[in-house]
């Protein structure tokens, strides 16, 4: 294993780990989002070009942006006010612990596994994308049109939403 991979994994690790346990929402998406480049730049350390560049746009460029502006257009970003662990922690880490080591060993020892290297994949991000814009144009393109319809309709919900709280807490 080269170095680059280990401090990759270790800083995906350390990500995860905070998007877990961080208190304030914020920082837990901003953790996410480091992680979730991690997670491409392993892609792209395995020579997956096309699910590492997948992996930028859609989980870092698109998903978690879209956590962090709604937890920003909620202004529920703040911590909640008990901050202490309580043992059910202890018990949570143990388990959690104990499946990783099962599932670990069974991986290992699985049959399915093969043995050798596989084969360099065939399909490069250049095939792919001449096959989106050539072959698979409409599909793209439908795609893109009902995600733009979705996002629209998203904003204009949460402008309803805030105009409604706006006129309830002028009226009380």
């Amino acid at each position: 294993m080269s170095i680059f991979f280990i401090l990759t994994a270790i800083v995906t690790l350390f990500a995860a780990a905070s998007a877990m346990s961080l208190r304030n929402l914020v920082h837990c998406a901003l953790a996410l989002a480091v992680s979730f480049t991690g997670i491409a730049a392993l892609y792209l350390q395995l020579d997956a070009q096309f699910v590492g560049f997948a992996e930028i746009l859609v989980y870092v460029g698109a998903i978690a942006i879209l956590i962090v502006f709604a937890i920003l257009l909620t202004r529920s970003g703040e911590a909640p006010e008990n901050s202490v662990l309580t043992s059910g922690w202890m018990a949570g880490i143990a388990i959690s612990a104990m499946v990783f080591t099962l599932l670990g060993w069974a991986v290992l020892n699985s049959s399915a596994i093969p043995k050798e290297n596989p084969p360099a994949p065939v399909a490069t991000v250049k095939n792919v994308g001449d096959a989106l814009m050539t072959k698979f144009v409409l599909p793209l393109e439908i795609i893109g049109l009902v995600l733009t319809a979705a996002m629209i309709g998203a904003v204009i919900i949460a402008l309803k939403e805030s105009s409604k709280s706006e006129t309830a807490g002028r009226e009380s």
